[in-house]
């Protein structure tokens, strides 16, 4: 099983977060680091992975409103893909 750990305190912007996915979960060249991307990529994972955001408060405050959007389509992709599992 692939876990990734997003912990608010370390990811202070978009572009870091990004490259955290595409880094740890090993994502195509054609990763776009946008969220459509992402849900893309989640959705065609095929093998176990773990998800789990620390520090929420900071992972929230560091990325504004787009945190919620991250959120959100990690649990709309956890919702989709029986392979992905996301702990908040």
């Amino acid at each position: 099983m692939t876990e990734l750990i997003l912990n608010g305190k370390e990811i202070r912007t978009q572009e870091e977060l990004h490259r955290c996915f595409a880094r740890t979960l090993n994502f195509p060249e054609w990763y776009g680091g946008n969220l459509d991307a992402l849900f893309d990529c989640l959705t065609d994972i095929r093998e176990d992975v773990r998800i789990t955001v620390t520090e929420t408060e900071l992972f929230k405050e560091h990325l504004n409103g787009y945190a919620e959007k991250v959120l959100r389509v990690l649990s709309d992709a956890a919702a989709e893909n029986s392979h992905l599992r996301l702990l908040l």
